[in-house]
């Protein structure tokens, strides 16, 4: 079940799903599956391979215990060293209630090694987007640079402002005494790995130089950790590489909007 080159549970991300419901929901979670008890939860979460031993699901919930007020300490002892992986759940799926965060469980076994649950058909397209969202690892570390831009250096007591939607060539811009960098976030699942700029960010880090910083959120399977690199563009080495794609789109024909 472990990934020996890179530490990674195969089964990584549904894992932290079962987790976070467990943790936020506790035996709600378990009956909307059709069970009475967690072990007889744990045993079947273990029957279809999805861990090795009961004790790998509850470790799961102790993980995310410290982070619900449910009197539960979980391994409180380790802090907020995992509080990435919550707080990125959060931002997908925290204002649903329990049987909607169990559809998204479901949905989840339902692609990968279960396939005995079937989601409701009533399922949303939005909730189907946000389950594609867990394999992609660039919103879990922009949510993690917001939370902790602060712990590098040169952001230090600096005021952050999104730039994501506007599409130039950068995620944040930063003013620091009235000095302003520009970051492009970029994650990694462990830490080694290649990243890609686009034709935009990588002329804008050219305009920018040392004040553009490329930050990689590497290792995001367990504890994450920055990289960060100013003037990136001539600080490390890029391949150029051409991508053609064709791509089709649809138009009508002109019409009267308004009657």
């Amino acid at each position: 079940m472990i990934n020996s080159k890179h530490g990674k549970h195969k089964n990584h991300d549904i894992l932290n799903l079962i987790g976070y419901g467990l943790a936020k929901f506790d035996t709600r979670f378990v009956s909307a599956f059709g069970f009475k008890t967690k072990n007889s939860f744990f045993e079947y979460v273990v029957k279809i391979g999805i861990a090795e031993t009961v004790g790998t699901v509850k470790n799961r919930q102790d993980l995310f215990d410290p982070f619900f007020d449910s009197g539960r300490k979980g391994w409180w002892q380790k802090g907020d060293a995992y509080i990435h992986r919550k707080i990125f759940i959060d931002s997908l799926f925290g204002t649903m209630d329990c049987k909607s965060f169990v559809d998204v469980v479901k949905l989840y076994l339902e692609k990968g090694a279960d396939r005995t649950f079937k989601t409701d058909k009533s399922i949303s397209p939005i909730l189907k987007s946000k389950f594609k969202q867990l394999q992609i690892t660039g919103q879990e570390a922009e949510l993690f640079f917001m939370r902790n831009y602060e712990t590098i250096d040169y952001f230090r007591d600096g005021t952050l402002e999104d730039a994501r939607l506007f599409g130039d060539g950068y995620d944040f811009q930063i003013e620091v005494k009235h000095r302003f960098y520009l970051a492009e976030i970029k994650g990694l699942r462990t830490h080694y790995g290649s990243v890609r700029l686009t034709e935009n960010e990588f002329l804008k880090a050219k305009e920018y130089q040392n004040e553009y910083a490329l930050v990689v959120v590497c290792n995001l399977i367990d504890i994450p950790k920055f990289g960060v690199v100013f003037n990136p563009t001539e600080n490390l080495s890029f391949q150029q590489k051409e991508i053609k794609s064709k791509q089709i789109s649809y138009h009508t024909k002109p019409t009267a909007w308004i009657n």
